[in-house]
């Protein structure tokens, strides 16, 4: 019985140790830029021993060079209560749920009745930037009650120590854009040859709706879907609050 409670009182040592950890961190970067995140680096690795190269392009650059149609974009396409939500939006997570339980269900009754061996529902997300943050900065890629459970309370810490506006800055000079291609500068250059400074507002919502599927789109440029969309979030940029 005492090992055991030895153990448990180990773990829950190592589990605040990690947390303070993972606080520090978030502290620093109230200053100092991230060099770079777990995402980036799980991607470098992936890229490194699957291709045996690797293409990297990144560069930050501060918040007031990144052009506003961007910031307004990325606000737009992903998070339109950015600057008002305390970095969980529960309204969207709410639609989210609901949306995912019906497509799941009627993935269910097409299954049943027509098509026995038909792809499983795509499953609609309701993070906001800061939990995407989060997820980019610290966790790993897995699908588990405990990682959404830590991403929670790292997005809290991230709302709690950071502004919106450091937490925009930092997303939009790490998030990726493509195979190899992470932050704002870095794409600008990669799809139209530009600072990210000079973006103009169908540029910037062409990159914006590139970002859940980022490497699909930088194969697919031409896609109907993508100029489409992009057509539709310029129309909402005018309402996209910055912080």
């Amino acid at each position: 019985m005492k090992g055991a409670l030895r153990w448990i009182g180990l773990m829950l040592l190592a589990l605040l140790a990690l947390q303070l950890f993972f606080l520090l961190r978030i502290a620093a970067w109230a200053t100092i830029a991230p060099e770079s995140t777990t995402f980036q680096r799980s991607e470098a690795w992936r890229i490194a021993t699957e291709k045996h190269r690797l293409p990297w392009s990144q560069r930050w650059v501060p918040y007031e060079q990144i052009s506003d149609n961007l910031k307004r974009a990325v606000i737009a396409s992903e998070d339109g209560s950015f600057v008002w939500h305390d970095g969980v939006d529960w309204d969207a997570l709410e639609k989210a749920w609901a949306r995912n339980a019906k497509a799941e269900e009627q993935a269910a009754r097409r299954t049943a009745v027509v098509r026995p061996n038909a792809r499983p529902p795509k499953i609609v997300g309701g993070s906001t930037i800061s939990q995407q943050l989060a997820k980019n900065l610290l966790l790993s890629g897995e699908r588990t009650l405990l990682r959404k459970g830590q991403e929670f309370v790292l997005t809290m810490a991230l709302e709690r120590m950071l502004s919106k506006q450091r937490i925009l800055e930092i997303y939009l000079n790490s998030v990726e854009w493509g195979e190899g291609v992470f932050g704002a500068e870095a794409a600008a250059q990669h799809y139209f040859r530009k600072s990210a400074s000079r973006l103009t507002a169908y540029e910037a919502a062409r990159l914006a709706v590139m970002l859940p599927q980022p490497k699909r789109f930088e194969r697919t440029p031409g896609s109907g879907y993508l100029a489409g969309r992009a057509s539709t979030i310029v129309a909402r940029m005018r309402d996209a609050e910055l912080p």
